[in-house]
């Protein structure tokens, strides 16, 4: 039996803003993307029929309702394949909190499951059969630095933005992405972010000029709901943040740091403060194949 080792990165969103509403209930958006160094381990490992989850997180589901399990069947049913196959997930990226935990995972075993079986699938026809699973699934495919567009399936990779520095802080609740964008009045959204001026000036390193171009259109909603968020962006704001943004529906808010070694002592500075910090930087690749294969 055939295994094989792949790492799966989340993601923030440097900028989020939602343009529109189509007949079918999905949103248009506009989305600056970005991998970071916070990631899941899975192991694919072929078994005689079926699909088996395990997992470390206690919140993470282990049936076929695990998004991970949703892929592995995609992948079964589009190529009319009997093997079965477990899928054990190392889950360091929290659940439910804006950072495509299940989307990455997602495609980590699409990507995965393409070499392990043989299948020759290009990136992008990975990402098209993503798209039928979750939004951030197709660019979890590409990862680095891109823009989404569509639904969040339509990816165009940019430069990579590598080596900034961030401080995530996760708070002890999840948000439903679901409920964020049905309570989202599209007509009333008081401002929408440009993506191509914050990737400029996150090109140039110019994170002080930042906060009037970055933005997320999801954070009123949710802050709404959730208060917290806007004490946590406080918090990282006094500990010397460039700016601070909650990331996708939240509720896991980011700051940019201009060095490392600030970033790190903001770190242990707010771990006195919230149990889930941690203190990342922004990478170049999205889902990667450790051992027993290549993409």
């Amino acid at each position: 039996m055939g295994a094989i080792r792949l790492r799966a990165p989340g993601k923030i969103n440097w900028t989020l803003d939602v343009t529109g509403r189509r007949p079918d209930g999905y949103h248009e958006v506009e989305i600056l993307m970005q991998s970071i160094s916070l990631w899941d381990d899975i192991v694919l490992t072929e078994c005689d029929a079926g699909i088996q989850v395990c997992g470390n997180a206690a919140e993470m589901p282990l049936d076929e309702s695990n998004l991970a399990a949703k892929a592995a069947r995609l992948i079964q049913d589009q190529f009319g394949i009997t093997r079965g196959i477990r899928i054990d997930i190392t889950k360091r990226i929290p659940v439910a909190a804006g950072l495509a935990g299940g989307s990455t995972n997602a495609a980590a075993v699409l990507a995965g499951l393409n070499a392990l079986w043989g299948l020759g699938l290009s990136r992008s026809r990975l990402a098209e059969l993503g798209t039928a699973l979750g939004a951030d699934v197709p660019f979890c495919i590409y990862g680095g630095t891109a823009a989404a567009r569509g639904i969040g399936e339509k990816i165009t990779p940019l430069p990579p933005l590598e080596g900034i520095s961030l401080v995530l802080i996760k708070p002890p609740f999840g948000v439903s992405t679901a409920s964020v964008y049905q309570s989202l009045k599209v007509d009333r959204i008081p401002l929408h972010p440009n993506w191509k001026k914050a990737y400029d000036l996150l090109a140039a390193g110019n994170f002080h000029s930042l906060r009037c171009h970055m933005g997320n259109v999801l954070e009123l909603v949710t802050i709404n709901k959730h208060p917290e968020i806007k004490e946590i962006k406080a918090c990282l704001d006094k500990a010397g943040a460039s700016v601070t943004m909650m990331t996708g529906s939240g509720p896991a808010v980011f700051g940019v740091f201009e060095a490392a070694a600030h970033a790190q002592k903001a770190a242990e500075k707010l771990k006195s403060v919230y149990s889930q910090v941690y203190c990342v930087s922004t990478c170049s690749t999205g889902v990667e194949i450790t051992e027993g294969g290549s993409l």
